[in-house]
C-alpha cells in the first residue's frame, strides 16, 4: 500500500511526512496544525513572532530554519527570482479563498510539494 494511502506517481514511495512549512501572513494560522500530521514542525509567522514583520525578515527566519516558505504574496516569488534559495517559495494561487480551500490544495498536492523541496535547483513553485 502506498504511503499516506496515496498513490505515488514516481518510482520510490513518498516519504511519510513533508517538509516544514511556514505560512506567511496573508494564511491562517491555524494551517500549521491542520497539516500538521502531512507537514510535521510548520509554523505561521505570527507564532514564530514575526506578525508584521518585513518580507526579509521572514525570509531570513524561513532560510535559518529550513523551511519551505508558503504564501499568496507574490513579493516572494520575485524574492525568490532574485535571491534563488533558501529558502524555497511555495506560491499559492488561489485568490480570495478559504482556510479549507487552502488545506486541500496543499493535502492533494503533497506529492508535488515533497518532489519540490527535495529539487536541488527548484527555487519556487506555483500551485493552484
Amino acid at each position: 500500500m502506498p504511503l499516506n494511502g496515496r498513490e505515488s506517481s514516481g518510482a520510490l514511495p513518498l516519504p511519510e511526512s513533508g517538509p516544514k512549512l511556514l505560512f506567511d501572513e496573508n494564511l491562517a494560522p491555524r494551517l500549521a496544525v491542520t497539516l500538521a500530521d502531512l507537514f510535521p514542525g510548520s509554523a505561521h509567522v505570527r507564532n514564530a513572532g514575526l506578525g508584521g514583520a518585513t518580507d526579509r525578515a521572514v525570509w531570513e527566519y524561513a532560510a535559518a530554519g529550513d523551511f519551505v516558505l508558503v504564501t499568496k504574496d507574490e513579493d516572494f516569488h520575485r524574492l525568490s527570482v532574485l535571491r534563488g534559495f533558501p529558502p524555497k517559495v511555495l506560491w499559492l494561487r488561489l485568490g480570495n479563498c478559504s482556510t479549507a480551500d487552502v488545506a486541500y490544495l496543499l493535502r492533494t498536492r503533497f506529492e508535488q510539494v515533497v518532489t519540490f523541496a527535495a529539487h536541488e535547483e527548484a527555487a519556487f513553485l506555483a500551485i493552484g
